[in-house]
């Protein structure tokens, strides 16, 4: 159940870098194609019930950086089955939205937010007028939340592990070999490539070049990201302001990326939304461990999906829910 608040461990042993094999989609989904704010074609899938009903939330699913939507279906599935419509989608040059070819993509993560996220939420209000959004964002997609123009729409938000990779804020003890492997063989591989072939080695799919910018950047604000720098120069700000919703951030005690560090950084940036994070520790819920990308994996239906679901069903956490609150007093 929750504890009060006590000094942060250090994160535990380092999770497998790679989710789970891409998982099929639930027989209940359909596929869809949606043009992005700038045209792109995207790809994704729906959960939808057959009648509408505008009480109904529907919760739309952002990934994390180069992780298939298809790792989140059984999630979907789970939201659906407990009375939620769904979308999932790949950001541009990820699985359901991948080109014929890498090379010469233009996307940044900036492109995945404020067109693709956006895109998403454009069609959720034209598909399921009336009804309440929600967002689940993982990792980057936390991030991606909250660069999306139409950010004033979504109701609730429950992010995980959510964060932009500032190398800093990495769990200390994984810090060295995490900023060889993404803030130095990653850019690498990428110049040679033209994009990252992170399928190939078995650490994600394949990347384009301008995410790979951005992510290996190693300044502590989003707006010092080379997408980051070029979406402030048009706007003169960044649109995370515009989400209100009601926003738990969880973070995992052994996910070496979603540190208590990371995971305040971002939640700075949602400075009018209702911010609660919540700490959770792998023994909080009898295991050894979780990382990163495990909170999405069907073994947790039981331990880590209610505390999400209850979010999106009532704003609040249940008075039983595993970990600790993080007081506002330590964000950054």
């Amino acid at each position: 159940m929750l504890a009060p608040s006590t000094p942060v461990a250090n994160a535990m042993t380092l999770p497998s870098a790679s989710p789970t094999r891409a998982q099929t989609p639930d027989k209940e989904s359909v596929p869809f194609h949606e043009p992005a704010a700038d045209g792109y074609p995207l790809g994704g899938f729906t959960w939808r019930h057959a009648l509408p009903d505008t009480r109904r939330p529907v919760v739309i699913i952002n990934a994390a950086t180069s992780v298939r939507c298809r790792h989140y279906s059984r999630f979907a599935a789970y939201l659906f089955a407990n009375g939620f419509d769904v979308l999932t989608y790949d950001y541009r040059g990820v699985g359901e939205s991948r080109p014929s070819s890498m090379k010469g993509l233009k996307a940044s993560w900036t492109d995945w937010g404020a067109l693709d996220f956006e895109a998403m939420l454009k069609r959720a209000q034209r598909e399921f007028p009336g009804q309440p959004i929600d967002v689940i964002g993982h990792s980057f997609g936390g991030c991606a939340a909250g660069l999306g123009a139409s950010g004033q729409v979504i109701r609730r938000l429950v992010t995980v592990g959510a964060q932009f990779a500032y190398w800093r804020d990495y769990a200390p003890e994984h810090r060295l070999r995490m900023f060889g492997k993404w803030h130095v063989l990653m850019p690498l591989l990428t110049l040679f490539c033209g994009y990252f072939p992170g399928k190939r080695l078995g650490w994600l799919e394949d990347t384009p070049a301008g995410v790979v910018r951005d992510w290996s950047t190693p300044t502590p604000r989003y707006e010092g990201r080379p997408s980051g720098r070029k979406l402030l120069a048009r706007d003169g700000r960044l649109p995370f302001a515009e989400v209100r919703a009601k926003a738990l951030a969880i973070s995992i005690g052994d996910d070496p990326y979603g540190t208590v560090a990371a995971t305040e950084r971002l939640l700075g940036y949602f400075s009018q939304a209702e911010k609660t994070h919540l700490r959770i520790e792998p023994q909080d819920i009898g295991e050894q461990e979780v990382g990163h990308f495990a909170f999405f994996r069907s073994a947790y239906q039981a331990t880590l999906w209610p505390i999400a679901l209850t979010w999106l069903q009532t704003g609040e956490l249940a008075s039983d829910t595993p970990g600790r609150k993080i007081p506002r007093s330590q964000a950054l």
